[in-house]
Parts: C-alpha cells; structure tokens; sequence
C-alpha cells in the first residue's frame, strides 16, 4: 500500500461527523449536520459537515476542507500529527510513513530558533549554568521539569549565540530581525530561558529571567514579529491542549512557574498569557479547547484585579468561568509548594463560579456599616444577576441576599424583575457583521470554477474535459485542473475529501480547492449546460490567441507578417461568432 492509499484509509475509517461532533455540538438538518463554526466569531450554526462527501464547509467565513483540515485548524497541529491520531484511533499502524513537508517562509526561522534553544539547553548542563541549576534546585525544579519545559541559560559573553549562529550560515540581519541579537550581539546574558512555542509547539521566541537580584527586568522577552506576538501566544498551550481533552477544563495562570510548578503535581491542563492581560485572541483559543475554564491568579490585591479583568471578558464571550481562590497572597507556585498536591486540588474541585466571586468582591468597595453603602452594593449584585442565565442560581443568590441582608424576598425580587426590563429595554439591536464578500469573479472563472466543480463529483466530466483541450483562465486553475486528471488517472477515481488531503501541501490551490467545494450549485448538470461552459472558456481562448497576434502585429515591422497575423485573426472572430 503506497502512502496515498494509506492516508485515504485513515480518512475513510474515521467518520467526519463522529469526529467534529466531538469537539463541538452538531444537530442534523436534512442530508447534513450542522454546528456553530470554530473558525469565527459564530452565534449561529454556519457549518455544514456532509457524511455523505465527508467534508465540512461554513457558509459565512468559507472554512472548509476533510477530517485532517478540520483537525489541523481545530487543535492547531500539522499534518503528520493529526494522520498519526486519527490512524492509532483507528488500530492502523504507520511506520515510514514519508508526506510532503508544507514549506513556509519561515522555516528558516524554526530552525534558528531550535538551535538556539539547544544551544541554552547544553548551557544550563555545563559548568557555565552551575548557578542556574542552583537556583532551580532551589525552587525544587529537578532535571525531569528541566527536561520536560526545555529550560536553558544564556552564557555571560556577549556573542556566543551570535558567533554559533552565524557560523551555520544564518546572517546578522536575520538574527536581528527574528529577535536573538540587538545590534549584532547576544539579546540574552546569564538569564535562565523558557523556550516560547506556537500553538503548534514550534519555538517561536524566548523569555529569560534573571537569577541574581539586580535593577535589570526580571523577565525579558524576544521582541514582537511576525511570529511572536504577546497578545497571541499562551505559554504551554501546546501540551495543555492534549490535557485539557482528558481532564476536560482548562486553567489559566498568570506565570511560568505556576505553570511548572503545577506540571509537578501533574496538573498539566494549564496556561498563561506573557504578563499581558487576557486578548480576544487569547479567549478563541482557549475556548476552543474547552469552555470549562478556570482562573488560577495569585491572592494578592493585583490577582483579583486580575481574575475581574478577565472574567469580564470571558462573560461577553458567554461563558461563566470558575475561580480558584488562593488564601494568604500565594501565587499558585508558592501554594503548591506549601501545602502539597491534596490541598491544591481541593481547591480545583471547590472552585466557585466568576459570577458568585465578583459577587463577594464588590463588597470590598463599600462600608457595608452602611445603609446606603449596603443598598449599593445590593443593586450591583442585581446587576451582576441580570448576566446570568441560569434560573436556579438566581433565585439561589437572590434568597442569600434576602436572608444576610434581613430584606423581604419578594422585595427584591421585583427590583431585580424591574432591572431586568430595562436591561432589555436598553440592549441594542445587533445587527450580525457579513463577513467580507470574495472577490468578483468574471464570467470565464465563474465557468472554470463550475467545470471543476463537477470534474470532482463526475468523473465521465473529467474525459469531457480532457477531450476539449480547455485552457482555463488563470495559472492555478490551470494548475488544479492538471491535478484533478492526474489524480483520477492515477487512482481511478476522484472524491473531494481524498483529493484535499493530496493537494495539502500546495496552499494556493488547496485554497482553490475549498472555494470549488463551497459552491451553491445543484448536484447534477446536463451535457448541455456542461457545453456551455465550455463555450465561455472557448472563448476565453480565442480572445486570448488574439490579443498575443496584436502584440505580434504591433512588434513586427514585416507587413507580409502582419497580414499573415491579421489573416489569423480574422479566422478567429469567425470562429468566435
């Protein structure tokens, strides 16, 4: 079995509505089963996933694709991982199994930083990083969790990256660009070094921490660029997403140690921004992953601030996270390690809805001695009910009120009844943002994209095709359409979601591809109107043979030749007519 064949088997023996319904809720409609689409800012379900072609498609941002496609986007993994999860769920075993590598402009990039990463990771083992192993067998960081989060130490000297780097070919531009050297020199000095990975856990940047105490910045961060960017990447994202499917919640901290510390109690379902607040895109990717999310800040006056912060804005996101109160001011790191893994995950188990510790917090703004102070604070916890949506937990709070607060329950009932009128009252039409429209497409790519789309779905189309000797109008279409052929010939037969999976590496017309797929045309055409789109392309071709013989004429100064060329054109417009 060669390797496309095994490929098209793991697809085949791995359902694409079993998988998506996995990860999120679909409902079916007719043929298809629809969900709300991952890939956007969806409220309403826009994805169609068809067992039937075994490929999924959102009407409002265009995402589509097959069961790997989906996986890829969806848990933000290459290829090569995704086939290797979905052929051991299935019992097949892959072994040398080779696929095309899908290059990027920044693969240079990757490699520079691998090997700078094992450059501080041989540092922190020699006798040069003594100091740093100290100071993490201080912090009771053994060489397992060095291992584990690729903890490195950059030297004293003021070039020994640089010199390495630029000795395996990498330029000083570059170096300076991708954020490793400042005016040619070493960023880092004697700083212990996280590694900071992608979504995908490629190395993208670096941060490093001293060990001494000193003025310097405690932490120091690669630059922002192309790759890099704060308000983009969670530290620890690439491994808390395969936890975060086992233990199916996701805790969010606000530091690295916590983060470490935690992996040595096996809480591994973690992750934290890079010393920024919480973004909008730090929110899609994480609750893509679950949205049982917990926060996990420190108990200090700053934690709080913080955990309010963020719980704001996941409740606009609609989702009503849990906190972890630590007592005393600890961080996570410092509470592990005082009181142990038990009391830790106590505290896991016992943590409190956002809504119910906001609800606690704001008594810290009033004097609650009071009556004024007490009835402010009481209206605030009313509007704190109005968000949230759960009957039970209302009435709960609104009894919890009445009975701490010595106030009739039906009194405040009706207050919160009257609130919440006028919170509806006062909400504003939305109005749903269209996404943006694709490009006008002229009438002989519109024919193009038609053909093709039943090139894919009948294969006598393909012989049709080949018969006529169609030249379509772009060198992508053309492109797609040679391996379109080549892919029948080759197989004997052609379908949309084995054919996707093909055409992977190749962006451009993977892209193509998708756009084909999420045409709204019907199931079944005639060799008539086949013939008409032919005739469109046709004539695509001759008003191309024409416009090259007019260049002729106008670059030639035989006239002989310019009536041979005129002579050819006018055969062509009859042809045309």
């Amino acid at each position: 079995m060669n390797n496309q064949d095994l490929i098209n088997e793991v697809r085949r023996k791995n359902d694409i509505v079993d998988i998506i319904s996995e990860k999120i809720p679909l409902e079916k409609r007719g043929k298809n089963y629809f969900g709300v689409c991952p890939f956007h800012d969806d409220t309403n379900p826009s994805m169609s996933v068809s067992r039937e072609k075994q490929i999924y498609t959102c009407f409002s941002c265009h995402a589509t694709g097959n069961v790997f496609t989906f996986l890829m986007e969806y848990e933000h993994k290459d290829f090569n991982q995704v086939l290797q999860d979905l052929a051991t769920r299935v019992g097949i075993t892959i072994k040398g199994l080779k696929t095309k590598k899908i290059s990027t402009k920044y693969d240079e990039w990757y490699d520079i930083y691998n090997l700078a990463n094992k450059f501080y990771q041989n540092n922190l083992m020699s006798k040069e990083g003594e100091a740093a192993r100290i100071y993490l067998e201080n912090r009771h960081i053994d060489k397992d969790i060095i291992k584990e989060f690729e903890l490195g130490y950059s030297l004293s000297g003021h070039d020994d990256l640089t010199k390495l780097l630029t000795k395996k070919g990498y330029s000083l531009d570059l170096l300076n660009k991708i954020g490793l050297t400042v005016n040619d020199y070493d960023l880092y000095h004697n700083r212990l070094m996280f590694p900071l990975h992608d979504l995908t856990g490629k190395v993208i940047g670096f941060s490093g921490r001293i060990i001494t105490s000193g003025k310097q910045n405690k932490y120091l961060n690669t630059k922002e660029t192309e790759l890099f960017k704060k308000g983009k990447l969670l530290y620890h994202y690439h491994i808390a997403k395969e936890k975060v499917r086992v233990d199916k919640s996701i805790i969010i901290m606000e530091g690295f140690m916590d983060i470490i510390r935690a992996s040595t109690i096996n809480v591994k379902n973690t992750v934290a921004t890079m010393g920024t607040a919480l973004t909008s895109d730090h929110i899609k990717d994480i609750k893509r992953l679950s949205t049982n999310i917990l926060l996990c800040f420190d108990g200090d006056e700053a934690g709080v601030k913080a955990t309010l912060a963020a719980g704001e804005l996941f409740q606009k996101e609609g989702v009503d996270p849990k906190v972890i109160t630590l007592k005393d001011n600890e961080d996570p790191d410092s509470y592990i390690l005082k009181y142990g893994e038990a009391a830790f995950r106590d505290l896991i188990k016992n943590a409190i809805y956002y809504s119910d510790f906001k609800i606690e917090a704001l008594k810290n703004k009033h004097n609650m001695a009071s009556s004024e102070e007490k009835a402010n604070y009481i209206y605030e916890v009313l509007g704190e009910l109005v968000k949230i949506n759960d009957p039970i937990r209302r009435e709960i709070i609104l009894k919890e009120l009445a009975k701490n607060y010595e106030i009739g329950y039906n009194t405040l009932e009706k207050s919160f009844q009257d609130l919440l009128t006028k919170q509806d009252l006062k909400k504003p039409i939305v109005i749903r943002e269209k996404t943006a429209p694709r490009k006008e497409k002229d009438k002989y790519q519109k024919a193009s994209l038609s053909i093709m789309y039943y090139m894919l779905n009948k294969q006598e189309i393909i012989d049709l095709v080949e018969e006529e000797h169609l030249v379509f109008p772009t060198e992508a279409l053309r492109a797609l359409e040679s391996e379109i052929v080549y892919f029948y010939h080759t197989y004997g037969f052609v379908n949309e979601a084995d054919f996707y999976t093909y055409l992977t590496p190749k962006v451009e017309l993977v892209n193509l591809l998708a756009e084909i797929i999420s045409l709204d045309l019907k199931k079944e055409i005639t060799k008539s109107e086949l013939f008409d789109y032919f005739k469109v392309i046709r004539e695509y071709n001759i008003k191309l043979s024409i416009k090259k013989l007019e260049e002729k004429i106008k670059n030639t100064h035989d006239p002989l030749e310019q009536v041979k060329y005129a002579e050819e054109i006018r055969k062509l417009r009859i042809g045309e007519k």
